[in-house]
Parts: structure tokens; C-alpha cells; sequence
């Protein structure tokens, strides 16, 4: 059932091309990033609500959403690295023009466009990052690719609010950009496709299509939903809430996401090392999913500044600790061939999660003035996450089972 490839990549080439994937992943968060952290400027520079705000998020998570199957697809038929390259560069670009926007039609524009080109870095960019190791590090190596996002996210978060202080919210938007398209084109001259690369090998669009009839990719897909609901609605609000109901300042704020950001990074590599050890990424999901359902709950009751920051730091430990092992429980099971393919249907169903919490937690913010009830919804999501989680444990041991037998 897996058809894995025994070829291991030079050393050399694996640590040069992965630290270029991570380096330009992390030019994504840029935009992403400081939007959320700069959303008060930005809705009183634009003059726009907060429904309108998360709408900036949700336009770009759609569209991004939208192409994760075609593009997954598009790194398995014709190679992942120059879809990546592709889609860094329409990245940077598009965050440089979200830095002169001066309209909510503008900047809604800008990000449903940038979300189009986000997806050309996602599943092409795991699956090229998965290439460079064997099956066993799987997990771990999906893990590591979101290194550079929270990379992206520890600069936005540290230097943004010392940039904007001297100039204003557009500066950073236009000052780091040009280092990711620079970038781009040290990937495209001295990166390579990995040994374990798909690019050689057609897939067919059938084969993408027949997953829509796989009951395991229907059960990820409703963890993955989940999972991003919780990562992004979080990720986005959380400045807002500091700001605007816990009082914090930009400053302040911008330390705590920057902490937040320096906690996920490690956590989600250890989640990924933690599952290839044990060979058990249910119980890597498992608990994640209990504690983020009592430490989301707790972000918007607890009022304690010394106990906020407790329930911070125990969510971003387990916010992305199981991405790796989500990710990599489809590709075991279905096998390296469609593993971009497999990475992008995954995808498409987090981003439609990302896509809901977003937009929901800012129109419930309007509605009520607060956003206790809309981390309270996402909270109970984490419980279903579980039941979705206890199918998905069923489905892989039957399909492990057929696999030796066979």
C-alpha cells in the first residue's frame, strides 16, 4: 500500500534545500502576521469594522482553500520546486502592495490574491520537505517545515511594533518582502527537487478525484478542519482580545505573540518526533485536542495577567504539536505516489475551517462586544475533534492491518 523509495539524499543537499524552503516559507507570514498584530491601526486607517476585518483573513483563507487540491496536484504531476518558486513570488509581491492599499476593497483584493499564490507554497513545499527524508522521519520533517512561519512570525512580531512606532503599519509590509523574492531566486539557482521526489512520476487526475471516496481522508480532513479553526481564529484574534479587552499594549502584545510563535515552533517538531517514535500520531492528536479545548476556554475567562500567560503558553505548545502527525497519517497509509495530492485535499479542508472561525469570530465580536462565545465555540470544537479522531484511529489500524497482510 506505501510505495516509499529506499534512496537517501546527500546530506549536503538536504540541509541546503530544506534551510531554502524554510527561509522562504517564513516571507509568507509577513502579511498574515501583521495584519493580525496591526488590525486596530488598520481598521481605523481603512475605517472598517471588525467583521470587515476578518473578512481580510477569511477572503485570502478562501481562496488559498480553493487551490490546495490543484496545487498539491500540480507539485505531484510536474515537480514541487517551481510551483513553490511560483508562489513565493506572488506572495512577496502581493505583500508589498498590501503596504500601499488605502481601501477595504483594495486590501480585500490584494488578499484574495495573495491566498491564490499561498497555496503554490503549502502542499508543494511539504511535499518537497518530506522528499528529503526517509518514511520514518515523515511526521517529524512536516513538522519542520512550519519552522519558517514561525520564523515569519517571531520578526513581524519583535520588529513590526518598533517599525511601526517610528514610520507607521504600512512600513513593514514594504521593507521585508524584497528578501523573500531575493529568496526565491537563490531556490530556483541552487535548489534542487529532492531524491524522494514525485516529480518524475505522473499522477492522474482520477487518482486526486477517487479521494473524495476515501473514508480516511474524509475523517482527516474533519480533524484538519478543526485544527486550523483552532490555529488561525486564535492566531488572528488573539492581538484584538489582548488589546482591546485584556488592555494590553502593541508592545506587549506584540512580545506575547512573538512568545507564543517562539513556543510552537519546537512543539511542533517534537510532536512530529514524538509520533515517528512511537509510531503512534493518534495519541499525539489525542491530547492536543483535550488541552487546547480547556486552554482556548480559558483565554477569553481567565483575567489574570500572570495566569494569561500560563494558558498562553500551554496553548501554543499543543496549538500545531500534531500537524506533523495529521499530515503524515494519509501519506502512510496511501503512500508516497500522491503525497502532495494527499497533502493539499488535507489542506483544503483546514483552510475551510480557518476560512469559518475567522469571519465567525469577528461577526460574533460585532454582534456582542466580546469574544468570550466565539472562543467558546472553537473550544467545543476541539471535542469533536475527538470523535473524529477515535474514527480516524480505527480506520489507520485497519488499513495498517490489510497493508501487512498484503
Amino acid at each position: 500500500m506505501n510505495d516509499t523509495t529506499s534512496t537517501v539524499p546527500p546530506s549536503r543537499d538536504r540541509a541546503v534545500n530544506v534551510s531554502l524552503l524554510i527561509l522562504c516559507q517564513s516571507f509568507q507570514v509577513i502579511t498574515i502576521g501583521g495584519i493580525a498584530l496591526f488590525l486596530p491601526m488598520i481598521r481605523d486607517d481603512l475605517e472598517i469594522s471588525f467583521t470587515q476585518g476578518g473578512t481580510l483573513a477569511a477572503a485570502g483563507t478562501l481562496t488559498y482553500a480553493l487551490m490546495q487540491i490543484p496545487a498539491g496536484y500540480l507539485a505531484d504531476r510536474y515537480g514541487g520546486r517551481r510551483v513553490f518558486i511560483i508562489g513565493i513570488l506572488g506572495v512577496t509581491v502581493l505583500s508589498i502592495t498590501f503596504g500601499l492599499v488605502t481601501e477595504y476593497w483594495q486590501a480585500i483584493t490584494n488578499q484574495s490574491l495573495s491566498g491564490f499564490f499561498r497555496a503554490f507554497l503549502f502542499a508543494p513545499g511539504l511535499s518537497l520537505i518530506a522528499g528529503w527524508f526517509p518514511p520514518g522521519k515523515r511526521a517529524m520533517a512536516m513538522g519542520l517545515y512550519l519552522l519558517g512561519g514561525f520564523i515569519g512570525n517571531l520578526v513581524i512580531d519583535i520588529a513590526g511594533p518598533v517599525l511601526v512606532a517610528q514610520f507607521d503599519w504600512r512600513f513593514p509590509f514594504l521593507a521585508f518582502p524584497p528578501l523573500g523574492i531575493l529568496s526565491a531566486l537563490i531556490l530556483w539557482r541552487l535548489g534542487k527537487d529532492p531524491p524522494l521526489s514525485n516529480s518524475g512520476r505522473r499522477v492522474d487526475l482520477g487518482e486526486v478525484l477517487a479521494f473524495f471516496r476515501q473514508k480516511l481522508m474524509w475523517v482527516s480532513g474533519g480533524i484538519q478542519f478543526i485544527r486550523l479553526a483552532v490555529m488561525m481564529g486564535t492566531t488572528f484574534w488573539l492581538p484584538s482580545l489582548l488589546i482591546e479587552e485584556k488592555g494590553i499594549s502593541l508592545q506587549l502584545t506584540g512580545l506575547l505573540i512573538a512568545l507564543r510563535a517562539l513556543i510552537i515552533a519546537p512543539s511542533n517538531v517534537l510532536g512530529g518526533y514524538v509520533s515517528d517514535r512511537l509510531r503512534n500520531p493518534i495519541l499525539v492528536i489525542s491530547v492536543s485536542l483535550v488541552i487546547l479545548t480547556i486552554t482556548t476556554a480559558l483565554l477569553v475567562i481567565v483575567d489574570d495577567f500572570a495566569l494569561l500567560i500560563v494558558v498562553l503558553v500551554i496553548n501554543s505548545m499543543f496549538v500545531q504539536m500534531y500537524f506533523g502527525p495529521l499530515f503524515a497519517v494519509p501519506v502512510e497509509v496511501l503512500g508516497d505516489r500522491t503525497r502532495g495530492s494527499t497533502t493539499g485535499f488535507s489542506n483544503f479542508f483546514a483552510n475551510l475551517g480557518a476560512f469559518s472561525t475567522v469571519y465567525l469570530l469577528g461577526a460574533l465580536k460585532d454582534s456582542s462586544g466580546s469574544f468570550y462565545s466565539g472562543f467558546l465555540v472553537v473550544a467545543v470544537s476541539c471535542l469533536i475533534g475527538l470523535v473524529f479522531t477515535a474514527l480516524l484511529a480505527r480506520i489507520r489500524q485497519t488499513a495498517l492491518k490489510q497493508s501487512t497482510l498484503n
